[in-house]
């Protein structure tokens, strides 16, 4: 798939808006895990350098509104110092404060938005939000991979709207995702996790028939164990689904691994009792939370053989 890059822009002396993925886990008010946030500056620096003045963009975690825990504020601050170039918060999305904002910022330094999902239009892709994002910049560069499947306003309405292009980091997914898509090495291994299995159904449907394994976790594991007839008890479980998910395993059973022990407790928090159980062993009052011990070694022998894997979401 070829994608338009930043050299399709006219950069120098414009301003670039940058969508990219800086959902990064907080704890105590600072950044725990940097990685995002290092993996987003590289499209920066080549703005700069071309002669670009850059807005950041990107949502943090799921806040029911605007939340301050899930400020951009802390976020901002790491990308400056990994970066090693200076950083402005602003103090919102869009609007006429914030399109004043960000045009009061020196051009050497990158203006930062305030967390996208603090407006209600983010994840409705709101053709009024967009327009504000729009209005902060003369071409806009999509860099979240993570992101660029939803349709929210800062990821589709506002490239809609103006000049835009693929980041390198987006790029560069997006080839590794074609290779494996047409001409893989095999074996070919995909493992998913992550909470919802209706999130990741599409992905299923259409890798199943390509894939030699499928290796399930995460919370979605249990959806899949619910429809094979298995008590998961008060784990995380989309019953909505049960009945699609049973037809993927008639069908693909064969090539789909599934935890046979879990970690269980009586609550979703780091002090809660838990224990291992086999998947059949769930108590009704009980949430499987993790994989075992067994299922970390059946997952790593379905992987280990693998010349192609695609990985996405987490195993807890």
């Amino acid at each position: 798939m070829d994608l338009p890059g930043l050299d399709s822009l006219d950069i120098e002396g414009r301003t670039i808006l940058v969508r990219a993925d800086l959902n990064v886990p907080l704890g105590d008010g600072a950044v725990a895990d940097d990685h995002r946030i290092a993996s987003s500056i590289p499209v920066i620096d080549q703005i700069r350098r071309a002669g670009g003045r850059v807005v950041v963009c990107s949502h943090l975690g799921r806040p029911e509104g605007r939340d301050p825990a899930f400020s951009m504020a802390p976020v901002t601050a790491r990308l400056g110092e990994l970066g090693g170039f200076p950083v402005a918060q602003i103090d919102g999305v869009a609007g006429t404060e914030v399109t004043a904002a960000v045009a009061a910022v020196p051009a050497d330094t990158v203006a930062v938005l305030e967390n996208t999902r603090f407006e209600p239009g983010e994840t409705s892709n709101d053709p009024e939000l967009a327009r504000g994002l729009a209005e902060l910049a003369d071409g806009f560069v999509l860099d979240a991979f993570g992101s660029a499947h939803r349709a929210h306003a800062s990821t589709v309405g506002v490239a809609e709207l103006m000049p835009s292009a693929a980041g390198p980091l987006l790029a560069a997914e997006v080839a590794a995702l074609s290779r494996l898509l047409e001409d893989p090495a095999r074996p070919y291994v995909v493992v998913l996790g992550g909470a919802k299995v209706a999130d990741k159904l599409g992905v299923m449907r259409h890798l199943l028939p390509r894939v030699d394994r499928m290796v399930i976790g995460g919370g979605m594991c249990f959806t899949l164990l619910a429809a094979k007839g298995v008590d998961v008890g008060d784990s995380l479980l989309d019953q909505d689904r049960v009945g699609e998910v049973s037809d993927l395993l008639a069908e693909y059973g064969d090539r789909i691994v599934l935890p046979t022990d879990v970690v269980v407790a009586d609550r979703f928090a780091e002090d809660a009792d838990h224990q291992v159980v086999a998947v059949d062993a769930i108590e009704p009052s009980r949430m499987g939370l993790d994989i075992g011990p067994a299922s970390i070694e059946d997952f790593a022998a379905a992987v280990a053989p693998a010349r192609s894997v695609f990985w996405n979401g987490p195993m807890g």
